[in-house]
């Protein structure tokens, strides 16, 4: 039988319950366990495709077209465990699932209910991730937002009856919350008992509590804690700040022995844990040497987790290439109102302030656009390492129209439908598109790299797989004026009808893809064309 764990939070949001169930994750893949990752969200939203990055971060894509909650990301990043649409279950497609049901009759006429029909959608949806394949051990289930929350009281009702369908021995409950440090540094329990209770009310006693809070918990604390909870106190563990990064989490966890208490809770073996990849990585964390300043010129800079994946990315490069990845955050907004892109990118500035690199990530909209082009125009005047992601290498198509070809109008029919030069157009399967939930170009595509690019130089074989999501493409009909003067395209789909990546030619690296290839980076294996942009970017700092 599958074993099932359920983790909840309580007092607030953002305590990182993605980032502890994620760590479990590691910790029970390091122990030779097969474990599956679900993401429930309460959001009405069928998936979060069409909803603003302020509102949720960013949209993590994968390999199937699933546009999902960015805590998939964070499952990807830390555990192995294949995920697409079938690990993201929202209120939305609950809701929509069953009122289609009830409209087709197969209800047979009874009244539909929030239980048992709702809380039977959501179990039947956890139930087929772990049953797709025999070899699961255990499905651990993410319920977002906290514990009171109205939205989240039938994913908590799904999850209470599937403990108890499933007996203590097969499904436990870890429940998150928060111990804030109050006037004169002392930590204050109340918030947790509180939550518990909470969580008490709805039928569900947790097994294990992780703490939230500025420093280790002592033993007192812990004591105090599960005597007001019910949890044993070796069952309280601490998620403390941790001053280096989140990749410590997982170590921090197994120094505290939660993946064993997890697993006795369950009746399971403890196997030997194998945290190799994890100390190495941290190892590569102490032993980087000098940094590399990039500047991320984007439009949704207000909110970190907006290109929550392109920061990742960008880390996991840095500790390949061995050196610190400081993060410029540059709204291009700003650089429409400059008519000196200088003043804010820096080239003349003294060296440990001059941007090494210039990353332009996805987004949708003409705000922002001409600042993402200036700095295009001014990586490639200057030399600077240039990584263009999606909307990225569309602007440097972009550049090269307005700049090179002396197309002073070249520009996307997305941000200007009367362009006589629309060097980027709609996809053809998408004119008629009305809906834009799910209906981009989504998932897993294969791309061929050319010979003697940066890009076949980066994942050293021709045939790349990557995931992407967009609407707008590099326009053929303009193809052949742009190479001809010089714009390198660097790899096309297999059937040669679409560019998939461009490059600057006479440049040191200037490159830029249609794909997301931040989606598939993890700290123990970088994205090669993120490692590749690094690389180039502390070499141009060494030069300088």
């Amino acid at each position: 039988m599958n074993k099932f764990i359920f983790i909840s939070g309580g007092v607030c949001s953002s305590l990182g319950k993605g980032v502890a169930a994620s760590s479990l994750g590691a910790l029970l893949e390091s122990r030779g366990l097969n474990v599956r990752m679900v993401k429930c969200d309460p959001y009405i939203n069928v998936d979060a495709g069409t909803m603003s990055p302020y509102q949720h971060g960013e949209v993590y894509v994968t390999d199937d077209g699933a546009e999902t909650d960015l805590d998939l990301g964070n499952y990807a990043r830390f555990t192995g465990s294949p995920l697409s649409r079938a690990n993201s279950v929202t209120t939305g497609q609950v809701y929509e699932s069953v009122i289609r049901k009830e409209r087709e009759g197969r209800f047979l006429g009874r009244c539909v209910q929030v239980i048992p029909h709702i809380t039977d959608e959501i179990k039947s949806r956890i139930l087929a991730v772990a049953r797709e394949d025999p070899d699961n051990d255990v499905v651990i289930v993410e319920i977002g937002g906290t514990v009171g929350d109205i939205e989240s009281i039938p994913f908590l009702e799904a999850a209470r009856q599937l403990i108890h369908e499933s007996g203590k021995a097969n499904a436990i409950s870890v429940h998150l919350t928060l111990i804030p440090e109050v006037a004169g540094g002392e930590l204050k329990t109340k918030p947790t008992q509180h939550s518990v209770k909470a969580m008490q009310e709805m039928g569900i006693q947790p097994d294990v509590l992780i703490c939230r809070a500025p420093v280790m918990l002592d033993e007192p604390t812990r004591r105090k804690i599960a005597l007001f909870t019910n949890v044993e106190s070796e069952a309280v563990f601490t998620s403390y700040d941790v001053d280096t990064t989140i990749y410590e989490i997982p170590i921090v966890f197994f120094d505290q022995k939660l993946d064993q208490v997890v697993l006795k809770k369950m009746g399971v073996e403890s196997r030997h844990a194998k945290l190799a990849p994890w100390y190495s990585m941290m190892d590569r964390f102490a032993g980087r040497k000098g940094k590399v300043r990039i500047g991320i010129v984007g439009k949704y800079m207000e909110l970190h987790d907006a290109y929550k994946s392109v920061y990742e990315a960008l880390f996991h490069a840095g500790l390949e290439c061995g050196v610190a990845v400081e993060l410029v955050k540059i709204d291009s907004t700003r650089l429409e109102e400059t008519d000196n892109p200088d003043s804010i990118l820096g080239a003349s500035s003294a060296a440990e302030a001059r941007l090494d690199g210039i990353l332009v990530p996805g987004g949708f909209g003409q705000r922002g656009i001409n600042g993402m082009v200036k700095a295009s125009a001014w990586a490639r005047t200057n030399k600077v390492p240039y990584f263009g992601i999606c909307l990225g290498m569309q602007i440097m198509v972009i550049d090269w129209g307005r700049h090179v070809l002396g197309w002073e109008d070249a520009d996307s029919t997305e941000f200007d439908q009367d362009s006589k030069h629309p060097v980027i157009s709609l996809l053809e399967e998408q004119v008629d598109v009305k809906n834009y939930g799910g209906t981009m170009r989504l998932g897993k595509s294969e791309t061929v790299a050319e010979p003697g690019t940066h890009i076949l130089a980066a994942y050293k074989e021709k045939n790349i797989w990557e995931r992407h999501r967009h609407r707008y493409e590099f326009s053929n009909k303009y193809r052949k004026e742009m190479t001809e003067s010089g714009l390198k395209t660097a790899a096309f789909t297999p059937d040669g009808s679409l560019v998939e990546c461009v490059e600057w030619p006479d440049h040191p690296w200037g490159l830029g893809v249609q794909f997301h290839p931040e989606f598939k980076s993890k700290p123990t294996a970088a994205s090669p064309l993120f490692r590749d942009f690094i690389a180039a970017a502390r070499d141009a700092r060494s030069c300088n």
